[in-house]
């Protein structure tokens, strides 16, 4: 398990997929070569939407195909990242108004479970702790492909997205229009297998 525990990052638990390997493996999302992304969608006073993502977060996960139940994986995201392309709101996003950041700093994702639905997709269920609640979700995930690249590395490819109630994570939105009140967390990324 990590020493460090994604929002949806929730998100490197697509890596539960099952992947055509004899043996357990481990993976190490890859951050540092900018292929893993946390992305977040808002609905904006019913209007519109607003994207934005978490630039700084980090995962690892374990996969073994002869007993996917024993797979896991962890993620963490640092808050303080948050970036929806303008500044003043971001700093509005992160106060205490809604994810209270300076006192909750870091989400987290640890996975509990995994269930195929089919060639290369599955549900990845686990705990998501954000703005200091715990919550367990559900993830559909898939496998986007995996294989060699040209340095001598095996790499996998995941995404998955789910659709997370503020409230339920102790954001009070009450005062906005209900379409507000939900996120949709989408993530990708590419595993290196260490």
């Amino acid at each position: 398990m990590l020493k460090k525990s994604v929002v949806a990052s929730a998100i490197a638990a697509a890596a539960l997929v099952p992947l055509s390997q004899a043996q357990a493996a481990d993976y190490n999302v890859d951050t540092e070569g900018q292929h893993a992304f946390v992305q977040f969608k808002i609905n904006h006073l019913g209007m519109s939407y607003i994207l934005g993502s978490f630039e700084e977060f980090d995962g690892q996960l374990s996969y073994d195909e002869d007993d996917a139940d024993a797979s896991a994986v962890e993620f963490e995201v640092q808050v303080n990242s948050l970036n929806s392309n303008h500044a003043e709101r971001d700093r509005h996003i992160l106060s205490s108004d809604f994810l209270n950041a300076s006192e909750y700093p870091t989400a987290s994702f640890v996975s509990t479970s995994f269930e195929s639905t089919g060639d290369n997709e599955g549900v990845v269920t686990g705990d998501l702790t954000l703005h200091g609640e715990t919550q367990e979700i559900e993830m559909p995930v898939t496998l986007i492909g995996q294989g060699e690249d040209p340095w001598g590395n095996y790499r996998a490819g995941f995404e998955g997205s789910t659709m997370l109630n503020l409230g339920d994570y102790g954001i009070d939105l009450s005062d906005f229009p209900e379409p507000m009140h939900e996120l949709e967390l989408y993530v990708t990324f590419e595993g290196i297998r260490q």
